[in-house]
């Protein structure tokens, strides 16, 4: 077409269109045709963040054997096939795994003491920790060396301060200060909290410890130091976290809960308030101040919900793990609560049974037809790590002469423990501290028994087990009145004490559990004028299980806390026992009975027991 007769076309057909759009009527403009599925602009994906929590440790780098009924032998635990499921966690959730532990990491394992906890910082190194929490049980060795309570000249600190150095991770406790200073103690490293970022969320770790730490590890190593409540250091850390930019924060906690059941998380009715730390920090806090918390310290299975935030806890010795998966809105950058899911305790299998799915022996025990085959987890095989399981075999064969070493001793019967009665175990050693010490009465703290003692030869290993903190042997020389007011203390408190030399009656009344009666073995009164010398370890005699205001009346030199003995109070029992080359059987219980009273009450009672 020759370019001159372009505009005269294009003319005309503008005036030809608005024609007819003159001469035709309207019509209404046509509905847009729905995008087909594929085009509609899918809504973004909320970002996950699995956050997976250990506690108690204590040692447990290796797993826990048990036979059960049948003669099947089940193993659970082990921090090498714990990295199994992390590795497929990890696969699942490319940057999105943080893993936590609740503190208490040390003391409980030969291995574990005969390093001061370095075999175990190396395995959480290997398993690449993000942050732990600051446990009681952290201060227990004391200075670098074989003595565990600090002496003039001592650092209190230095093992603890050894094992800070190697850790490739920070170990928090945000409401820990140095008395002088008032600020978080300069060896820590950090002033207990961590910022991290996971799938580009920024996310706010903050670390508690017990307030109650100097009364459940040694007072002595820990005088320098002051534990704050837990509420107010929570709710200050959170503060100043989501201030630095943290969009989710986490608590990691050396407290933890009691639950009863745990078969509906959204329902924490059978949780202890009277001994459950975390359940009453979150139950004071605003709701949303923490998005999780990993707890620790009572040794419980915990998965639930409080106050809107799930909270984990495992029975510890690394036998379990708990996992919160949280998913925070890309757009908002807030955690979407109705997604959340959590499991508090999920048992680490090499090998489970095939039906149940579990190498939990409490689940087993009573299972008929058990068949054990390689464990899985979401779908795929769990892998042990081979390199982790070299570091620690080779770790355990530095140790294993002195755990294999036998005593000269046989044990007719498993010796079980109890934290809340008398026990058969209980009573063999406090028969047999009364009898190292040649004194009148003898004390334990059900606490401080760490194992039943198996069947069998004795060996090292299991008293190691059983007793494992380095305690020296204490000896208090009391009146019957003095006697009688440390009994009140021992035995008006959660838990039990194990007795020789005495017959002690307890009430629980109103939940709350009381001194009802204590008379001589057989069952004659106290002498009044007679002096009473009471064995116990020097935990016990320095303030610890509850004793502290009881001992702050005694005249200092009614107390000696045996730091010049050459054995320490395991040693001395072992001495004993190979001595008297006996077996070793449990008395005749009777001697501890817990009665409901039946009158003498206050209608209510108030407070921890």
């Amino acid at each position: 077409m020759p370019s001159a007769l372009r505009p005269f076309r294009l003319g005309l057909l503008s005036a030809l269109l608005v024609a007819c759009a003159s001469s035709t009527p309207s019509v209404p403009e046509a509905a847009p045709v729905p995008a087909r599925a594929s085009e509609a602009k899918a809504a973004p994906e909320p970002l996950r963040i699995s956050v997976v929590g250990t506690n108690d440790l204590h040692g447990w780098v290796m797993p826990s054997k048990a036979t059960l009924p049948d003669g099947t032998s089940v193993e659970q635990g082990g921090l090498a096939t714990l990295a199994g499921y992390l590795s497929i966690l990890r696969a699942e959730n490319p940057d999105g795994v943080l893993l936590l532990d609740g503190g208490d990491l040390f003391q409980g394992t030969l291995a574990s003491n005969l390093t001061e906890g370095a075999v175990v910082i190396g395995a959480m190194n290997a398993l690449k920790y993000d942050a732990s929490a600051l446990g009681n049980h952290e201060f227990d060795y004391g200075p670098v060396g074989p003595r565990s309570v600090a002496l003039e000249g001592d650092d209190p600190f230095g093992a603890l301060k050894a094992r800070i150095q190697q850790a490739r991770f920070p170990v928090l406790g945000f409401n820990v200060t140095d008395a002088q200073t008032g600020v978080a103690p300069t060896w820590l490293g950090n002033e207990g909290t961590l910022l991290v970022e996971r799938r580009g969320v920024r996310i706010g770790i903050v670390g508690l410890a017990t307030p109650h730490t100097p009364q459940v590890t040694n007072p002595v190593n820990v005088a320098s130091l002051r534990f704050a409540a837990l509420e107010q250091s929570a709710l200050a850390a959170a503060k100043s976290l989501r201030a630095r930019g943290a969009e989710v924060v986490v608590a990691v906690a050396h407290a933890g809960a009691v639950c009863k059941r745990g078969d509906d998380p959204r329902d924490a009715s059978s949780c202890d308030r009277g001994d459950s730390e975390i359940i009453e920090l979150l139950e004071t806090l605003p709701e949303g101040t923490l998005d999780a918390v990993v707890a620790g310290h009572t040794h419980q299975p915990v998965g639930h919900f409080i106050k809107g935030t799930p909270v984990i806890e495992t029975s510890g010795r690394g036998r379990a793990f708990g996992l919160v998966e949280l998913f925070v809105d890309p757009v908002t950058r807030k955690v979407l609560p109705e997604r959340t899911l959590l499991q508090g305790s999920i048992p680490v299998c090499a090998r489970m049974d095939a039906t149940l799915g579990t190498c939990d022996e409490r689940k087993l025990k009573a299972a008929k037809g058990l068949r054990l085959v390689p464990a899985t987890f979401r779908g795929s095989a769990v892998v042990a790590d081979a390199a982790l399981e070299a570091q620690l075999t080779e770790a355990f064969a530095r140790v294993e002469e002195e755990q294999k070493r036998s005593l000269g001793v046989s044990v007719p019967a498993a010796l079980g423990r109890d934290y809340d009665a008398e026990s058969a175990l209980g009573n063999v050693l406090a028969d047999a501290l009364r009898a190292v010490s040649a004194t009148d009465v003898a004390l334990l703290n059900s606490g401080g028994l760490r194992a039943d003692l198996p069947a069998g030869d004795l060996t090292y290993g299991a008293v190691y087990e059983v007793l494992p903190f380095d305690n020296t042997l204490a000896i208090l020389t009391l009146s019957t009145a003095e006697l009688k007011r440390l009994l009140e203390a021992a035995y008006g408190r959660k838990g039990t004490f194990q007795v020789s030399g005495l017959k002690v009656k307890v009430e629980q009344c109103n939940g709350v559990s009381r001194l009802a009666s204590v008379t001589l073995p057989n069952g004659k009164p106290l002498p009044a004028s007679k002096r009473f010398r009471v064995a116990m370890p020097d935990f016990l005699a320095r303030g610890g299980g509850g004793l502290e205001d009881v001992l702050k009346t005694l005249a200092p030199a009614s107390i000696d806390l045996g730091e010049k003995q050459a054995l320490t109070l395991r040693d001395a029992l072992v001495e004993h026992w190979k001595t008297q080359k006996k077996p070793l059987v449990a008395p005749a219980s009777g001697r501890l009975q817990h009665v409901t009273a039946t009158a003498g009450c206050p209608a209510e009672t108030t407070g921890k027991p």
